[in-house]
């Protein structure tokens, strides 16, 4: 895999922001196979509204997102209503996240998050636009990327390591049982208590040790007042279908977990 954009691209753009929007989608084009099924990808046309790659083989879709810096805090996309309204149709694209660096054209990070950890509570929406601009009232939003659990968050490329083919497959396999999760409250709790066993990283964990965050997501899930029952039941689902296991009483292991 190359570790650098094709420089020789930008020579012909006379903006920085679109020269490094051509040789970061030519890298990706060049580069990048599809995590679902390992197949080439395929570029949309130019201004295509449902992303930017696609694959021909299973029929994925992926937007491509560049940036010179890490991806720590809000990310910009489009319109607000048309984010909100992709959510809920199974053409959604999962997002290709690349952190370059801009004096070497080389490539830090490159990630995929897979379209099921997106729900409307990651996505802010931002103020409308003032009356004196050109698209007057149009209102855009943010990607929160720190909402997005690191089981979400598929590295190709991580601080400059190549991740082998084989892991990312699996990788991305082991969480497509979220897509099944077609109620958005539904989805919401199975994410944030994947977000908790992120945060206690430990492959094997307590049931304790998810109760820890008992008073963080009650603030959030207000209405709820059983929230260990909540929790438990999270944790089953999230065992039935393989995610964890459970080893004895109160004891759970994550598969695939690297602490």
């Amino acid at each position: 895999m190359e570790f650098y954009f094709d420089s020789k691209l930008a020579l012909k753009y006379h903006s920085k922001t679109q020269a490094v929007r051509v040789m970061s989608e030519k890298w990706v084009k060049q580069n990048i196979y599809c995590p679902n099924c390992g197949s080439d990808l395929s570029q949309f046309k130019n201004n295509t509204p449902v992303g930017d790659f696609f694959c021909s083989t299973c029929s994925e879709q992926f937007e491509l997102k560049s940036k010179k810096g890490p991806f720590s805090a809000r990310v910009v996309d489009g319109a607000y209503q048309s984010m909100i309204d992709r959510l809920q149709i199974a053409s959604n694209p999962n997002f290709f996240f690349l952190h370059y660096d801009p004096n070497q054209y080389s490539i830090i990070n490159f990630t995929v998050v897979p379209k099921h950890f997106f729900y409307p509570d990651i996505i802010e929406k931002r103020s409308p636009l003032s009356s004196l601009s050109r698209r007057a009232g149009w209102i855009g939003c943010n990607i929160l990327y720190p909402e997005i659990p690191g089981s979400g968050k598929i590295f190709y490329i991580k601080n400059q390591r190549l991740i082998q083919k084989e892991q990312v497959l699996d990788t991305w396999q082991s969480t497509l049982f979220l897509r099944d999760a077609k109620k958005e409250l539904i989805k919401g709790w199975l994410l944030d208590i994947i977000k908790c066993l992120d945060q206690i990283g430990k492959s094997e964990f307590t049931l304790n040790d998810v109760y820890a965050f008992e008073k963080i997501l009650s603030k959030k899930y207000t209405q709820n007042k059983h929230i260990r029952d909540k929790i438990r039941q999270q944790l089953q689902f999230l065992r039935n279908k393989g995610f964890i296991e459970f080893i004895s009483p109160g004891l759970y292991r994550r598969r695939g977990f690297n602490e």
